[in-house]
């Protein structure tokens, strides 16, 4: 394997490990009978940890040009 595959395989286990690890903390939080939280708490939770799986997504997809290489008008 190349160094910059090494590099990444390496590194991606690491901090995906530790994302999961930490996702699986912030869901010990919803144990009611030690905390306390309103139903639109965990939806700001839920929706900034989503927002975050977006971006995310969007930076793993193959890059494409933006401009486009001509104009057509669906039917």
């Amino acid at each position: 394997m190349s160094n910059k595959r090494d590099n990444f395989v390496r590194l991606v286990e690491g901090r995906v490990t530790r994302a999961i690890d930490s996702i699986r903390v912030i869901g010990n939080l919803s144990n009611r009978s030690n905390y306390e939280y309103t139903e639109e708490d965990s939806k700001i939770i839920i929706d900034a940890l989503q927002r975050e799986i977006n971006e995310l997504k969007i930076q793993f997809k193959p890059k494409t040009s933006h401009l486009q290489k001509g104009f057509k008008l669906k039917k």
